[in-house]
């Protein structure tokens, strides 16, 4: 197969649960945006190995040396569509949280569907790995952003694991990664191995709108008295689930298209829920899940009601920053939210200062975008 052919077709499979065990894929299962790319905290916390600076910039440029450099586009989650709608909160977890999202009202919401992998133009394929960011702007001012994947788990624990997971697909001098580091690195870390059989038991659905995104860190709700309760949250869709094809239709958007098609029916709406954790539920361990049967919560309903294309649309110069949050939320022991924030703010440095071009996304315009 000539070499643009072979370059094709494997962009095709490289984000696809098929392709899970293969050592690049597994960049795109790291999770959210550029998932766990470290920060200096982080990094103490992992050993130590280099200065934080240092460290994240090996990290972005393995990612840039997987994917290529794509001036104006984030280093992962790369193909993109911009949301607006509105979040209405139920008040019920006012109870164990004193932010002023959850008070009963109404708050506008913009944000981002994405698709896992830094490559703007990848084709859609039935299991590409999916994402949810949003920004919440309550009446006070305050700013809530969170970024949600559609895998339950993700496939390591901490900072050390997503740099040892991130080597194994750098290109060696014949353009191909190492064979034999992929096997080390999940020998290395045994919770990949049960994490991405976790991942690979979890049907995907056919698109965006039936999708469930979780917050796979957990966080600490902060209620008035200062009470600290622990917690994961998921957007659970009001569409009825239904299962991913099984096989790519022509249209290499397709997951998009279908998205705006769905909305030009009308808005499409998922719930908030937050799910507390017990004593021993891992806070700290983004590659376990929680119990089934933990104690859940309906903090209000989403309402997505337009895109836009991100060049002009209202996400393309922000940052979803996990640890952006707003009075009533914290963040939890987990090391990988100040590495995620951390590797945020180098792939947004990078892409602030380049040239802007179209995504491959071009929905029509709609009121409301």
């Amino acid at each position: 197969m000539p070499p643009n052919q072979e370059k094709n077709a494997y962009a095709k499979e490289r984000y696809s649960l098929r392709a899970v065990l293969n050592p690049r894929a597994m960049l795109a299962m790291a999770g959210i945006g550029a998932v766990v790319l470290g920060a200096a905290t982080a990094f103490a916390w992992a050993g130590g190995l280099f200065s934080h600076r240092l460290t994240q910039t090996r990290i972005i440029n393995t990612f840039e040396a997987v994917n290529g450099v794509h001036p104006g586009f984030r280093r992962n989650h790369t193909k993109g569509v911009c949301l607006a709608g509105t979040f209405q909160a139920s008040g019920d977890a006012a109870a164990i949280s004193d932010a002023v999202v959850f008070k009963p009202g109404t708050v506008p919401v913009f944000g981002r569907f994405a698709l896992a992998g830094g490559m703007p133009r990848t084709p859609d394929t039935p299991s590409t790995v999916r994402s949810m960011a949003l920004n919440f702007t309550t009446s006070n001012g305050e700013v809530w952003r969170t970024g949600m994947n559609d895998i339950p788990v993700l496939p390591v624990k901490d900072v050390q694991g997503f740099y040892d997971q991130v080597s194994t697909a750098k290109p060696g001098p014949n353009g191909k990664p190492d064979p034999a580091a992929f096997p080390a690195f999940l020998k290395k870390h045994p919770e990949a191995v049960q994490a991405i059989a976790i991942i690979k038991a979890t049907p995907f659905s056919k698109g965006f709108a039936d999708d469930r995104y979780e917050s796979l860190n957990a966080f600490l709700f902060v209620d008035a008295a200062g009470k600290k309760t622990p917690v994961r949250w998921a957007m659970v869709p009001v569409e009825p689930f239904q299962p991913a094809l099984k096989t790519a239709p022509s249209d290499q958007n397709f997951l998009f298209t279908d998205l705006e098609r769905r909305l030009a029916k009308g808005p499409v709406q998922w719930h908030l829920i937050v799910t507390i954790g017990a004593p021993g539920d891992p806070t700290n361990d983004a590659s376990k899940m929680w119990p089934k049967d933990r104690v859940k919560i309906d903090a209000g309903v989403l309402t997505v009601s337009a895109l836009t294309a991100e060049e002009d649309g209202n996400c393309r110069d922000i940052n979803f920053d996990p640890m952006m949050l707003p009075h009533g939320i914290q963040p939890s022991d987990d090391p990988l939210l100040s590495a995620r924030s951390a590797a945020y703010s180098v792939s947004f440095r990078r892409r602030a200062g380049e040239p802007k071009s179209p995504s491959a996304v071009q929905p029509p315009a709609r009121q409301g975008a």
